[in-house]
């Protein structure tokens, strides 16, 4: 566990809190997809005198003195970042993955233009349009959906057609429950009939991009991608967004994050990410971005054995998301609240077409980043799925429950979160 020991003497409600958390997450697993470990070397950076330092403006620009580490360690997040992605450009500056997207969405559009990105009950994000954002008053967004949700395919001939209708400016990928690979090409080929730019928000698989297990929509010709530098990519919380070569575009994201959306950036964070960036770079990396796909196998298969019906069919990446409510009878949230009891941390979510609501859904979303950062491997996944199994089947038995959040303690305390991964 972490050494608290200046809290500890200053603040007794804080490192309660501190600790808490630290026995929470050593003793339980976590399974939400968008939640990772990161290591102890980004903890340090996290939590260094970088978060002293104001530092407006770029590096060799700033708006204030003093910057002569500052420009240094950004560069080397900067540098890092386009090796990992093969890309031109790269902004490590935004806050988190929400605001990349406003960012991005500012630097390409007008106000009035139109976004076509994918429908949030269909895997999509809130940031890609959702009525209840703020956003949404700005832009115009039309939404895409799956064509089968049992097989996750999209119907890329509807989404030409919608292309030519609505004349979009940017066509976004990307998505934050859905569990399948989308074909890059398609939406590159679509968006240069109509003149649009082309954007993946790849928050969620950017780690399995960086380990070669995921294809880089660069390398079918994406003009930029936005992503957080959390989840798969284990590292601290925040966002960045990427530019494959269009130097215009570059400029007008830089104009865009600052001075038109964000202050100075917290160079603490971009520190870490420096640091997450180079172990992401590590051969370790690749292994332990392969790990994540199999162990998510491994829980598709157990799943399927069920008969607990799965969105997309199954998984191609790190994620599952499952229909509870339409395969047991049970919400998702009631699914969410007997899983926690037992130690197993995951969301509740909207299956796509939901007709329940958002707080209380038909579904769960879970994922191995976390897990394989713990070194569990298939035969570990497999178990998990099978007492999540267990547990949704017999919701009611507390007594059974005892003895599934024993074993997740067990198994938990038998794989303890690293400091340093290799």
């Amino acid at each position: 566990m972490h050494n608290y020991n200046y809290i500890q003497r200053q603040d007794k409600e804080v490192f309660d809190a501190l600790m808490g958390e630290e026995i929470r997450e050593q003793r339980g697993l976590e399974l939400i997809p968008s939640e990772n470990y990161v290591s102890r070397a980004v903890k340090e950076a996290n939590g260094s005198v970088f978060t002293n330092k104001y530092s407006e403006g770029y590096p060799g620009r700033r708006y204030y003195g003093g910057q002569e580490y500052t420009d240094s360690i950004e560069n080397i997040a900067i540098d890092r970042a386009k090796k990992l992605f093969n890309c031109q450009y790269a902004n490590v500056q935004p806050l988190s993955g929400a605001p990349a997207n406003v960012a991005m969405y500012f630097a390409l559009l007008e106000p009035g233009d139109t976004v076509l990105g994918m429908d949030l009950s269909h895997g999509g994000h809130l940031t890609h349009g959702h009525p209840t954002t703020s956003i949404n008053k700005v832009f115009n967004f039309v939404r895409y959906k799956m064509k089968d949700v049992n097989t996750g395919e999209i119907d890329y001939e509807h989404l030409r057609q919608m292309a030519r209708e609505h004349k979009p400016k940017i066509i976004l990928a990307g998505f934050s429950a859905y569990s399948r690979e989308l074909d890059y090409a398609e939406f590159v080929s679509i968006a240069r009939e109509v003149g649009a730019y082309t954007v993946a928000d790849m928050a969620h698989i950017a780690g399995l991009i960086a380990g070669g297990v995921a294809r880089n929509p660069f390398d079918d010709g994406f003009d930029v991608i936005t992503t957080t530098t959390h989840k798969t990519l284990r590292g601290p919380r925040g966002g960045m967004i990427l530019v494959r070569e269009n130097e215009d575009i570059a400029k007008k994201i830089n104009k865009a994050v600052f001075p038109g959306l964000q202050g100075g950036p917290h160079m603490n964070v971009i520190a870490a990410k420096a640091v997450a960036f180079g172990e992401a770079m590590t051969d370790g990396f690749k292994v332990y971005a392969g790990q994540i796909l199999k162990n998510a196998k491994a829980m598709e298969v157990v799943f399927k054995n069920a008969e607990i019906r799965m969105l997309g069919g199954g998984t191609s990446n790190h994620l599952i998301l499952a229909d509870v409510f339409g395969s047991l009878g049970i919400s998702g949230k009631e699914a969410e609240v007997a899983l926690d009891a037992i130690g197993i941390t995951l969301n509740k979510n909207m299956i796509a077409d939901e007709t329940r609501s958002a707080l209380d859904p038909s579904g769960i979303r879970f994922g191995t980043p976390a897990m394989t950062t713990r070194n569990m491997k298939e035969g570990e996944a497999t178990r998990v799925a099978e007492i999540m199994v267990e547990r949704l089947k017999t919701i009611t038995d507390d007594v059974h429950a005892i003895t599934l959040r024993d074993e997740i303690e067990t198994l938990c305390l038998k794989f303890p979160v690293p400091e340093v991964f290799v």
